[in-house]
C-alpha cells in the first residue's frame, strides 16, 4: 500500500485535492507571502524593543555595543 492508497487500496479524496492543490501553487505568490511573514515579524519585535525607525535600531545597536565593551572591560 502506497502512501496514496487507503486500507481499501485506492487514493482518497483528500490525496486527489492536495494533488491538485500542488499544481496550482505559485512561486511569485509564496513568495509575497514570505516576505509578509517576515515583515510582520519584524513589526512584532520593533514593537515589543520600543523602536519605530531603522535610525533608532541602529542607534539602539551602538548603545548595547558599547555596553558591552564597557562590562567586558569592568
Amino acid at each position: 500500500m502506497t502512501t496514496m492508497d487507503n486500507e481499501h487500496g485506492h487514493g482518497d479524496a483528500n490525496d486527489e485535492q492536495d494533488l491538485e492543490d500542488d499544481s496550482e501553487f505559485d512561486p511569485a505568490e509564496y513568495n509575497t507571502m514570505l516576505q509578509l511573514e517576515r515583515l510582520e515579524s519584524l513589526e512584532e519585535e520593533m514593537t515589543e524593543l520600543g523602536v519605530t525607525t531603522l535610525d533608532e535600531i541602529r542607534r539602539r545597536i551602538g548603545e548595547l555595543n558599547i555596553q558591552l565593551d564597557m562590562e567586558r572591560k569592568g
